[in-house]
């Protein structure tokens, strides 16, 4: 990837993994995954509202901030369902500026992700990864749950 800009349509995954959850709550009468696909039907709807989808050049958005703004919209449409969903939603706010700029910052250099249909998982995790203050989030509440 010689510009290090990450731009490819991730709605139909994300619509796709809304659809399994309302499908398991559909099967199982599991309430919380009919409240997790609602929740990410409402942030894909978000996402397209404040158009924070993929730009087409260097420095614009690109899939990596898409999908910090998924992660955002969802935790702000879960924490009114379900308040473990409030810390997560108030920090991913709170430092929206910050992780912004860091997915930014990584753009306009060529990335090795290790080759193309093999890739090496460090190479990538880093490549896909480059916010800091994302990660540290995610991994707090994913560590809290």
């Amino acid at each position: 990837m010689k510009e290090g800009h990450l731009r490819w349509d991730s709605l139909g995954e994300y619509l796709a993994i809304a659809v399994s959850f309302e499908h398991l709550a559909e099967t199982t009468g599991n309430k919380k995954a009919l409240l997790l696909g609602k929740s990410l039907n409402k942030a894909i709807e978000r996402l397209l509202e404040n158009r924070k989808s993929p730009g087409r050049r260097v420095n614009q958005l690109d899939n990596r901030a898409s999908t910090f703004y998924i992660a955002l919209y969802w935790a702000e449409f879960m924490a009114l369902e379900d308040e473990t969903f409030s810390k997560i939603a108030i920090e991913l706010k709170d430092n929206r500026t910050q992780i912004v700029t860091e997915l930014k910052l990584c753009q306009g250099k060529p990335v090795d992700v290790g080759g193309y249909y093999q890739f090496d998982d460090k190479k990538v995790n880093t490549a896909m990864r480059p916010s800091p203050t994302f990660n540290k989030i995610l991994d707090k509440f994913y560590n809290s749950i």
